[in-house]
């Protein structure tokens, strides 16, 4: 960032003048109020004034950071209402991602090119935001192709909540062998000698998925700190400034959360993040609720890290799994007693809960629990509850949910999944899984989220593609245009809601004063660009409470200092993540036509600067998109 000279300036706003000022933009503010705008103007992390560039010109003290939007389209900070964000950080330099790869080929080269360069002990492992059909092979590694790659390190490959494919020497390093058990609810794929292949299958349960990968080397220390300003930065590309932690399997409270809460005290987030805690040991789930009752208060924290509530899973009994691949499993016919005394004992305690539940009959059975506590007067309204994912609920469970107050939160799980749903299901259900339009038109807050990353990709443009068009990555069209949202209702699922689902709804979600300053500066303009390149939308300047937490293309440079990725041999540090191959392509070229363009309207923001006296008419200054003054 260079500064630029003052040449004799006098500030006009020396008491009240603005942080960060940003002009020149296309403002997409989500308020029904005032929908857009030109510029707007930052004080102490929230908007202060929100109009045309001469409504903030005023605000321009000495030392305030303007940045020019060079005419871009700005949106209101993403927020992911369904993200493993806290265990996503502890293991984000540990993955090699596939998410964005188009094929098979380049993931084994990038797989054989990482295992030459890990050291011995350590593991590879591409963990979630990928599926065979978005290759243009439309199919998984073979155990053989991961032998070939990777002789000696062991590799393991998770796909969806379906399978894993190991090499020879992470069946060693895991401890497989023929005398090994099948696990509960999982399969250990074996030939005819009655070895294991490598493959292991989820029947239906993944957890035999994840307790294997949880056997693979962990971080410790500083890098776990690293590992978590790198993922969030990478959400920050983006444009996600916020996001809803839904817990989840071998996430521990307090210990798996230290590290968030860590980088929380010493100011170092960049997003917001609002928790939720799930119990992890089957048959104690109350003892441990009742436990987090006693240390902590849901909304406990501040505007950057907070405690939100119990969840995703209450009880391990009520859980359903959610992989298309298998019939869905029939849940214990008796759960209802500890489940019901789970929510219970956060109801009369005023903790709200989010409650993982993929098909109807699931949920027919948790609402009758709800419905006998409601009667009770046990659902008051201040408490806030969803259910998430909700692939199959019915229109009659809807009305139940809308009737005791309920939230629901989407995920775009069938963008890597709708294959395998469609093959189970057929087209009738495919075609309202999950039926969103429905649950809009019962006046529901419905949220949106990825779910990320141990399935979907944690970019959220990929999710907003699905909301818009109904397609898979493998660009299967599942849902028809009567089950699909327009682009602002989309975008509405990824901000306003998800506030909601938070109780931020007044300071969040949305560009207006008073309200939290997280924006993102696009590099295509969402509400134009052609149906498919919404994928491949990335931000260039991401703004956190005025802080500029990531900045690329013109803006580059902007953005806080990051320690370096560690270690060094990290994948992260050689592949980085999501893989925009097709993106970067057309970000390359959009930077440079935007450089241009920069050049082209230089004069045009110097004469802005020179009319409302913060230059004197004789300066002459190359452009610079954002400056000091």
């Amino acid at each position: 960032m260079s500064t630029m000279p003052v040449g004799g300036l006098v500030p006009h706003a020396a008491d009240d003048a603005a942080d960060l000022v940003v002009r020149n933009a296309k403002i997409h503010t989500g308020d029904p109020r005032r929908p857009q705008a030109e510029a707007l103007a930052v004080r102490d992390g929230v908007i202060t004034v929100i109009g045309d560039d001469k409504d903030v010109a005023e605000y321009v003290g000495g030392g305030t950071k303007v940045v020019d939007a060079l005419g871009r389209r700005i949106v209101p900070g993403l927020n992911d209402a369904h993200l493993h964000v806290i265990r996503g950080g502890l293991n984000y330099v540990l993955e090699l991602r596939w998410d964005g790869v188009r094929s098979l080929r380049q993931g084994l080269a990038m797989l054989r090119e990482q295992a030459a360069r890990t050291p011995k002990g350590q593991w590879v492992r591409v963990v979630g935001g990928w599926s065979a059909e978005q290759f243009a092979e439309r199919r998984l590694p073979t155990v053989a192709e991961l032998n070939a790659a990777a002789p000696d390190t062991p590799v393991f490959v998770l796909h969806l909540y379906q399978s894993a494919v190991l090499n020879r020497a992470a069946l060693k390093a895991a401890g497989f062998t023929r005398d090994t058990p099948d696990p509960k609810g999982g399969q250990i794929v074996r030939g005819r000698d009655g070895e294991p292949t490598g493959m292991l299958l989820a029947a239906p349960s993944a957890l035999i998925l994840y307790s294997t990968l949880a056997k693979a080397p962990v971080l410790e220390g500083e890098d776990k700190k690293t590992s978590t300003r790198h993922f969030l930065r990478e959400l920050n590309r983006f444009g996600l400034t916020s996001a809803i932690d839904a817990a989840g399997g071998f996430q521990n409270f307090p210990d798996n959360y230290a590290t968030v809460i860590e980088l929380a005290k010493a100011g170092q987030l960049s997003m917001r993040i609002a928790y939720h805690l799930f119990p992890q040991t089957p048959g104690q789930e109350v003892d441990d609720l009742a436990r987090w009752i006693e240390m902590a208060r849901p909304e406990d924290g501040d505007a950057w890290l907070r405690l939100n509530g119990a969840g995703e899973n209450l009880t391990w009994a009520a859980a359903d799994f959610e992989n298309f691949a298998e019939p869905r499993p029939e849940l214990a016919p008796d759960y209802e007693a500890e489940f019901e005394k789970a929510v219970r004992l956060l109801m009369e305690n005023g903790w709200g809960f989010r409650l993982h539940a993929t098909y109807d009959e699931t949920i027919r059975r948790d609402l009758a629990v709800f419905e006998k506590l409601a009667a009770e007067g046990l659902f008051p309204a201040g408490n806030r509850w969803l259910f998430d994912h909700a692939e199959t609920v019915s229109a009659h469970s809807l009305d139940r949910v809308a009737a005791l107050g309920g939230a629901m939160s989407v995920q775009n799980r069938l963008s890597f999944q709708g294959e395998a749903f469609l093959r189970r299901y057929g087209p009738g259900r495919a075609a309202d899984a999950p039926p969103i339009r429905a649950m809009l038109d019962r006046g529901l807050t419905v949220a949106a989220g990825t779910d990320a990353t141990r399935v979907s990709t944690y970019n959220p443009w990929v999710a907003l593609h699905w909301l818009v068009s109904g397609r898979t990555v493998g660009d299967l069209a599942l849902r028809p245009p009567a089950n699909r949202v327009d682009r602002q209702t989309a975008l509405a699922l990824f901000t306003r809601a998800g506030a909601a689902l938070t109780g931020e709804e007044e300071v969040k979600g949305v560009l207006r004063p008073g309200c939290y300053a997280d924006l993102a500066i696009l590099s295509e303009d969402y509400f134009t660009v052609p149906e498919p390149q919404i994928p491949h939308i990335e931000s260039l300047l991401t703004v956190t409470g005025g802080r500029i937490v990531y900045a690329a293309g013109t803006y580059e440079g902007l953005d806080e200092e990051l320690p370096p990725v560690s270690p060094a041999w990290s994948p992260v540090a050689h592949f980085g993540g999501y893989q925009a191959s097709r993106g970067a392509a057309l970000l390359g070229a959009r930077q440079a036509e935007s450089i241009g363009q920069a050049v082209a309207e230089s004069e045009q923001h110097r004469q802005w600067r020179i009319a409302r006296g913060l230059v004197p008419e004789t300066a002459s200054t190359p452009f610079d998109p954002c400056f000091d003054l």
